[in-house]
């Protein structure tokens, strides 16, 4: 898999790895077998897990925003990740049905630097208060030369655990078990890259503009440091007002590391079915120069990046105009994507700079 690895990260094993992660994991669960906090097993590779209080549901889902940090230490701007570790652990409960309630967060440092802690906490403020969610924990570490990165100033490592309640409404969590050939696929716009594929955006602009690519300008308003620093939507609060409307949302995919076809499959497995998507977003323009400047094939392209694509939301037919009307009216873009077919595979027509078919078996 010569095109995967071009980033210096090889998905293959990424996968193989944290399924591994995930059998040891799961051999726990019995631990708490019979007693508060039971976790259930659910269907393998949903983007959170549910864990029993009596009749409350819990859902968990920890994240990081990776080697985005670059980004903020590359131009000074440190208050819009906020919004990318929120968006990374409340958007995965989201895509269970989950509504995300408190989030708890770990900064690894080299060294502390106050004025930049308090840009970061003051973005995870802001963006606690966009998913309704509180800030209940929290650790800050001083590691020393553990923890590197670019630049003379504090360097770190962010990562959050997030926990959400499963609405009465809902019997079970959403795992795509009640899909069916003929749903329609919705597609939630993404801005930028939000907190994924940055191995390879960083290696596409050292080998091409140098040690300060940060410093070259994209346009008259932004150097590439700063449109590449675009920050992550985050979409919780919309999933939670569908379901709290009444909508059936069968399946949701957050599209992060792995791109579309990963993510969707971890949904479509419950019933083998697949999906054809021959109406996704295209890309920002930046994301599509970035691809020409690295010729970035179409093929990876969209196994690393999200392509403008944050989430993906399966709905009947009945509902899909209305759907798209109440996602129109919350300020977020959507679009009918695609739908449900009867074959194990997913089939997108690509809106990258070689716009092709691509198909992957699932």
């Amino acid at each position: 898999m010569k095109q995967i690895k071009q980033s210096g990260m090889d998905i293959n094993l990424g996968n193989k790895c944290s399924k591994k992660a995930y059998d040891w994991a799961k051999r726990t669960f019995i631990n708490r077998k019979g007693k508060l906090g039971e976790p259930s097993i659910g269907v393998d590779g949903t983007f959170s897990n549910v864990l029993y209080f009596k009749d409350v549901r819990i859902g968990i889902s920890s994240d990081g925003i990776g080697t985005k940090i670059e980004l903020a230490e590359r131009t000074g701007i440190y208050d819009t990740l906020g919004n990318d570790l929120v968006a990374m652990v409340a958007d995965d409960l989201a895509a269970n049905g989950f509504e995300p309630t408190n989030i708890s967060n770990i900064i690894d440092v080299n060294f502390l630097d106050y004025a930049i802690i308090d840009q970061l906490m003051h973005g995870l403020h802001d963006a606690a208060g966009f998913a309704n969610i509180a800030v209940t924990g929290g650790e800050i570490a001083e590691l020393g030369d553990r923890i590197y990165g670019y630049g003379n100033k504090m360097h770190f490592n962010w990562c959050s655990t997030a926990i959400g309640i499963l609405p009465d409404a809902l019997g079970k969590p959403i795992d795509g078990s009640e899909i069916k050939p003929g749903d329609v696929i919705i597609s939630l716009k993404s801005q930028g890259f939000r907190s994924n594929g940055f191995s390879l955006v960083r290696k596409i602009m050292q080998e091409n503009f140098g040690d300060v690519w940060h410093q070259k300008k994209y346009n008259k308003e932004k150097t590439w440091g700063e449109v590449l620093l675009t920050t992550s939507l985050i979409y919780c609060s919309l999933i939670s007002s569908l379901l709290s409307k009444g909508f059936q949302l069968k399946g949701i995919a957050h599209i992060t590391g792995g791109g579309i076809a990963d993510n969707l499959s971890r949904v479509l497995k419950a019933t083998g079915s697949g999906a054809i998507l021959n109406n996704i977003f295209e890309p920002e323009d930046f994301v599509l120069e970035l691809q020409d400047i690295g010729k970035i094939s179409e093929e990876q392209a969209y196994q690393i990046w999200n392509m403008g694509n944050g989430m993906l939301v399966i709905v009947t037919p009945e509902e899909a105009d209305k759907i798209i009307n109440i996602i129109s009216e919350s300020g977020y873009l959507g679009i009918i994507a695609g739908e449900i077919i009867n074959q194990s595979q997913i089939i997108i027509k690509s809106k990258g700079i070689n716009k092709k078919e691509l198909i992957y078996k699932i």
